[in-house]
């Protein structure tokens, strides 16, 4: 890893009662005591770690800010090097000034997750683990948070471990059979080695399935409000973010462009997009926000069917009620507080989930809730167990099951010991490649690119 000291802001980028500029790198200390000077007159650079300094920021010789500066020395911090934090008031002007006069000491920008990926280099955190720190920022709910946070402990790198040393086993007891064909070593047979693989085939697929289980609590769904003009879909849309994200009139038509926001349901996180009135029309601009829902329903995880209950079903709702076949969706039987027109069979006999809600008054939103959860099992979601935390993960599991079935079926092939140790190592390679043990650079800077500057 080049040997250079990065700084960068460490609050989010709005006013606060604080702001943080962290500085990490072999001169952190020595750069934070170019601008900072402690009270005490005692030189930041002679501070032992764990210390906190009251002081002042200075931009050559004017001064900035009152601030505490913490000094954190290498390896007991973060990211394994020497660090120093300084907190300031936190005005965007403050803040933003302190860091500059970090970067004109001599500091360099830090590069996006650039702190928490000198932390993986450096051994403080496993590449899971790692991608557990984003998805604990980024939490909604506190199932979402208590999974994240497991995670950021070791609980999943532990299990997915133990899966890669069963499988390790087999390869040592072939790799030493096949070295070492004069010595007096058992041979591994088929009987030894397949109750191993179905055991860590078990156990990883537990794993795959915990995390679609709980995806709508860690990662949320993209899940879109559909139907014909006017059967209310912008109030639901309101309901569900508690204001008026979309305008509601009586014209039909009202909703042109397709109105997104992130929603919290119960502990269910959704990212909804309201949509236009799904129905044959000549407007030319309305034609196009019909083309736009129309696309969203289709790439849509979860789609909200929303008819009037009380006007019977018309060739619009039929017409939405073929486009949501094959798709994961409920119906929504609006409006009722009025009397019920809508024929309850056509729409029991479509959708496999319906509820009766009211959108102006919120009636029906548990039963709503409840239904996403049995759609998407989160009550099988148990957030204290081993739990993926991205699709990354998910992907490395499933490619450990595919080689450990592709060594399953040599096994009962009768394909010579060479093929199942090289499939039983790719599982392994699959496995590793999860906790960072064996993932390339390119992996490696894939997953810390998304993470915020910063952390």
């Amino acid at each position: 890893m080049e040997n250079r000291t990065i700084a960068a802001i460490a609050t989010p980028n709005a006013p606060g009662g604080i702001g943080i500029v962290r500085i990490s790198g072999e001169k952190a200390v020595e750069i934070a005591a170019r601008i900072f000077r402690p009270v005490s007159g005692k030189p930041l650079t002679e501070s032992k770690g764990y210390c906190a300094h009251f002081g002042d920021v200075y931009d050559n010789n004017e001064k900035i800010d009152e601030a505490v500066c913490l000094v954190f020395r290498a390896p007991k911090s973060y990211t394994g090097e020497d660090t120093a934090e300084i907190s300031c008031h936190g005005g965007l002007y403050i803040t933003k000034r302190v860091l500059r006069a970090a970067l004109d000491a001599g500091a360099i920008p830090a590069e996006a997750g650039e702190f928490t990926k000198r932390a993986f280099l450096n051994g403080k955190l496993d590449l899971a683990a790692a991608e557990s720190v984003m998805s604990l920022i980024g939490a909604s709910g506190k199932q979402a948070a208590t999974a994240a946070l497991n995670t950021l402990d070791g609980n999943l790198s532990r299990e997915i471990r133990k899966c890669a040393d069963d499988i390790i086993g087999i390869c040592a007891s072939l790799a030493a059979w096949v070295d070492y064909p004069d010595e007096d070593i058992d041979d591994t047979g088929a009987a030894d080695m397949l109750p191993i693989f179905e055991k860590t085939k078990a156990a990883l697929a537990d794993i795959i399935r915990r995390y679609d289980c709980g995806r709508a609590v860690t990662d949320g769904i993209d899940a879109v409000i559909v139907g014909k003009p006017n059967v209310g879909k912008s109030t639901l849309m309101n309901m569900l973010t508690g204001f008026e994200r979309s305008i509601v009139t009586d014209i039909a038509g009202t909703t042109r462009d397709v109105v997104e926001e992130k929603i919290v349901l119960g502990e269910i996180i959704m990212r909804v997009a309201d949509t236009a009135g799904i129905r044959e029309t000549e407007n030319i601009v309305e034609n196009i926000g019909v083309n736009l829902a129309k696309r969203r329903l289709e790439r849509a995880e979860l789609v909200l069917a929303v008819f009037d209950g009380s006007e019977p079903i018309n060739s619009d709702d039929l017409d939405i009620i073929e486009q949501c076949k094959g798709k994961k969706a409920i119906a929504l039987l609006n409006k009722s507080d009025l009397p019920m027109a809508a024929d309850r069979k056509i729409i029991g006999d479509n959708f496999p989930h319906t509820v009766e809600l009211s959108a102006s008054t919120g009636e029906g939103r548990d039963a709503l809730e409840n239904a996403v959860r049995s759609i998407f099992k989160t009550n099988e979601f148990d957030p204290n167990s081993a739990c993926l935390t991205s699709e990354r993960q998910r992907q490395c599991c499933v490619n450990a099951i595919n080689h450990i079935n592709e060594a399953i079926s040599a096994l009962n092939m009768g394909v010579t010991l060479d093929a199942v140790n090289v499939c039983a190592d790719c599982a392994i390679d699959a496995l590793l490649e999860l906790t960072g043990d064996r993932a390339t650079s390119a992996v490696v800077d894939e997953v810390f690119s998304r993470f915020c500057v910063g952390k």
